[in-house]
C-alpha cells in the first residue's frame, strides 16, 4: 500500500477563545461566548474560558512544546474581537501584535502557521448590531479578514475562512446550546446561513486582496462520515447519497453547506426539503459565495453505519450497546470515517488537495503516579483513523495534511473542561504542560512520515529517548 506522500502535512489545531484566556486583557472586546459563559446552567460547572490555557501569555512555552513533538504546520485561529474590538473600525494594536509575535515564534521553531479568521468567537458588538442575520455582517467580516491579511499575509499563506459552519449556526442560532444561544425559527436561521457563506467568501476575497505571499484558502466544514456496511455498489452510493442528501430541521447537511461554496449553487432538493421556510436568494451573492478554493478542508471525528434496504432505500445500523465512544457521546469510534469522508469529497467536489482539519478523541487523562499521561486509546484512535487515510492516498485521492485536535487540552465550550482532546495535558490550576503518550508517538509518526503507523507494538518510554525507532 503506497504510503504518506513527501509533501504531506503533520499537524495539530486550536481555536482562540478555547486555549488563550486573558478574556479581557490588553483592550481586548467582549465576544457571545464571553457573554455565554456568564449565563446561569449554560456551561458544565459553571465553568468559562476566561483563564483556558494562557495561551496569550505562554504562547512561547507552548510552541516549543509544538517543537518538541515535531509538529510541521499548527491551525490556529484569531480572536475577531481581541483584534477588532467592536468587529470593525478602530484595531486594537495589542491584541493583533499577540498574533504577529505567534506567527514569528512558529516561525522561527520551523512550524507553519494556518490560520483561521473565525472559529466561534463572534464580536458581541456586532451580534447586538443584529449579528448574522444582518446583511452587513458580510462587509463586517470582508473588513476583519483585510486586516487580518495585511497584517499577518507576509508571512502566512495556507488560510481557513469559517470552521463548523454548521456548528455554530445549528448550535448556536437553532438550538441554543452554543453561544449566542438563540433558537430563531427556520426561516431567519437560514438567512442567517446564508450571510455567512456570503461573509466566506468576502473573506477569500479579502485575503487575496491583502496578502502579500499567494495565500491558499479553504475552509473547515465538519462532518459525520457515512460508512457503508459493505462495498456493494448499492451499499457505497446508499452511504454517498446518506453523506450529501438535504435533511429538514438541521444544519447538519454536507451539500448544503458545501455545494454553494465549490458548485456555486444550493442543493436542488434544499427548497423543496425546507418547504416555505427557503428564503430567495440572489444570483449575485452565489457568485460571491462560490470564490475559488485552494484546498478542500473538513472536520471529521465520527461516522454511522448504513446499508441499501430492499425496497431501494437505505437503512442505518443500530449501535451495539457497549460500542466505543468519547466522553462525550456524540464521539463514536469508527475507524472507517476519514477514508469515507475523503473519497465522498474528493468524488464530489475534486480535484483539490484535501486536508482533514480537525480529527482526535475526548478522554479522561490525567498525571499518573509515574509523572506520565498515558492515553493509550486515543494512540490506537488516531492510529486507525490514520490507516483510512493511507487507504485513501493509496487509492489516488489527494489527502495532502493532517491536524490533530486538539494540540492541548482545552475549553470545550457548553461542555467546559472535563473532556480532554489534547496531546499535550493541561493542569487548568498550575497551567503545567504535560506530553501525553500520545503526543510522544505522533512526534515518532511524523518523523518517519507514517511509516511507523504499521508498527503495533511500542514503548512510550524507548519513543521519548529515542523518537525515529
Amino acid at each position: 500500500m503506497r504510503t504518506f506522500p513527501e509533501h504531506f502535512k503533520w499537524g495539530a489545531a486550536s481555536s482562540s477563545y478555547q486555549i488563550e484566556g486573558a478574556a479581557q486583557a490588553d483592550g481586548k472586546g467582549m465576544s457571545v461566548w464571553d457573554m455565554m459563559c456568564q449565563w446561569p446552567g449554560k456551561i458544565y460547572g459553571g465553568e468559562t474560558g476566561d483563564d483556558a490555557c494562557e495561551h496569550y501569555y505562554r504562547y512561547r512555552e507552548d510552541v516549543a512544546e509544538m517543537k518538541t513533538i515535531g509538529l510541521e504546520t499548527y491551525r490556529f485561529s484569531v480572536s475577531w474581537p481581541r483584534v477588532l474590538p467592536d468587529g470593525i473600525g478602530k484595531v486594537n494594536a495589542k491584541g493583533l501584535e499577540f498574533y504577529d509575535r505567534l506567527v514569528d515564534c512558529l516561525l522561527e521553531a520551523d512550524i507553519e502557521p494556518w490560520v483561521t479568521l473565525f472559529h466561534w468567537d463572534y464580536p458581541l458588538a456586532l451580534y447586538q448590531k443584529g449579528g448574522w442575520l444582518n446583511r452587513d455582517s458580510v462587509d463586517w467580516f470582508g473588513e476583519y479578514a483585510s486586516v487580518i491579511g495585511e497584517a499577518l499575509g507576509d508571512r502566512v499563506s495556507h488560510w481557513m475562512t469559517l470552521n463548523e459552519p454548521q456548528c455554530f449556526m445549528g448550535n448556536g442560532h437553532l438550538w441554543g446550546s452554543h453561544a449566542p444561544g438563540d433558537k430563531l425559527p427556520m426561516p431567519l436561521a437560514l438567512k442567517a446561513m446564508h450571510h455567512a457563506l456570503m461573509a466566506h467568501g468576502n473573506g477569500v476575497l479579502a485575503l487575496r486582496k491583502h496578502c502579500e505571499l499567494k495565500p491558499k484558502i479553504g475552509w473547515a466544514p465538519n462532518c459525520s462520515a457515512a460508512i457503508p456496511v459493505s462495498e456493494s455498489a448499492e451499499d457505497v452510493e446508499t452511504a454517498r447519497k446518506d453523506f450529501f442528501k438535504v435533511s429538514s430541521g438541521t444544519f447538519f447537511n454536507n451539500s448544503l453547506w458545501s455545494d454553494p461554496v465549490y458548485l456555486g449553487r444550493y442543493p436542488e432538493e434544499a427548497a423543496e426539503v425546507f418547504g416555505a421556510d427557503w428564503p430567495d436568494f440572489d444570483d449575485g451573492d452565489m457568485t460571491l459565495i462560490a470564490q475559488p478554493l485552494d484546498f478542500i478542508g473538513y472536520n471529521c471525528y465520527s461516522g454511522y453505519l448504513i446499508k441499501a434496504s430492499p425496497n431501494g432505500g437505505s437503512e442505518s445500523i443500530a449501535a451495539v450497546p457497549g460500542e466505543p465512544v468519547g466522553t462525550l457521546d456524540w464521539l463514536k469510534v469508527m475507524p472507517d470515517s476519514l477514508y469515507w469522508a475523503s473519497r465522498m469529497f474528493a468524488e464530489r467536489y475534486g480535484p483539490k488537495p484535501i486536508y482533514i482539519t480537525e480529527n482526535g478523541l475526548c478522554n479522561t487523562d490525567w498525571v499518573s503516579s509515574d509523572g506520565a499521561v498515558h492515553d493509550p486509546q486515543r494512540i490506537d484512535y488516531i492510529s486507525s483513523y490514520l490507516q483510512g487515510v493511507k487507504r485513501a492516498v493509496s487509492e489516488g485521492i489527494d489527502v495532502s495534511g493532517y491536524f490533530y485536535w486538539s494540540i492541548f487540552d482545552n475549553f470545550e465550550w457548553a461542555e467546559g473542561y472535563r473532556s480532554r482532546f489534547g496531546l499535550v495535558h493541561v493542569d487548568f490550576g498550575t497551567q503545567k504542560r504535560t506530553l501525553k503518550d500520545s503526543a510522544w508517538w505522533y512526534r515518532n509518526l511524523i518523523q518517519t512520515n507514517g511509516e511507523s503507523l504499521d508498527v503495533k507494538e511500542y514503548d512510550v518510554n524507548l519513543l521519548v529517548a529515542d523518537p525515529v525507532r
